[in-house]
């Protein structure tokens, strides 16, 4: 037992679980320089490295074989929290409607209600979907271009085109992903015993 608990130690301290932690960390700051200073070329760069490292941190995983449980969680939480903090700093500087920064978050909000009902099954959370990670892909092209878009240069309408077609693709892959996971808890419920939690 206590081998097994240093392996699963070890397994925290990962290159993958740093990518996602640095993530994490570029949070407040893009909130910064979208809403302070406005340097909307900084705040690029963090959104183009965020994409990078959602990029690497699954790669990194698997190539040198540094999966965990941590990683498992954290991953997913740091692009949700990512896509939230994103298209509420866009929507206050206007360069989203305000029903595109309630129609992502409030998909996640659908899915937590579910994650009482998977807990009497025994899980925590089900495993990250592939059309969720497609979806993740997509709004991260979408952000920049849409950042971009906001001018009135030929390049930003340009940038604002593609910003949208991007968007429109992620959100509705981001809500399918949703559906097809509310359908995973079903099936769960209607083939699985519920768990006995013991008491005392």
């Amino acid at each position: 037992m206590a081998d097994e608990a240093t392996r699963d130690d070890a397994r925290v301290w990962t290159v993958p679980n740093a990518l996602s932690i640095l993530r994490l960390l570029g949070l407040p700051l893009f909130l910064w320089l979208v809403l302070g200073p406005e340097a909307d070329g900084w705040a690029l760069a963090v959104l183009m490295a965020s994409g990078v490292t959602d990029y690497l941190d699954g790669y990194l995983a698997r190539r040198l074989n540094q999966t965990s449980k941590l990683g498992e969680v954290l991953d997913p939480v740091a692009d949700r929290l990512y896509i939230l903090a994103v298209v509420i700093g866009l929507a206050i500087r206007d360069v989203v409607p305000w029903w595109f920064a309630v129609i992502l978050p409030l998909r996640d909000v659908l899915l937590w209600g579910l994650v009482p009902i998977l807990r009497t099954r025994g899980y925590s959370a089900l495993p990250v979907h592939f059309l969720g990670k497609a979806a993740t892909f997509n709004l991260l092209y979408a952000f920049p271009l849409l950042l971009l878009g906001d001018g009135t240069s030929a390049a930003a309408t340009l940038a604002k085109v593609f910003g949208w077609a991007f968007a429109g693709w992620g959100i509705g892959l981001y809500w399918w992903a949703g559906v097809l996971y509310a359908y995973q808890v079903y099936k769960l419920v209607k083939t699985t015993e519920r768990r006995v939690v013991a008491h005392g």
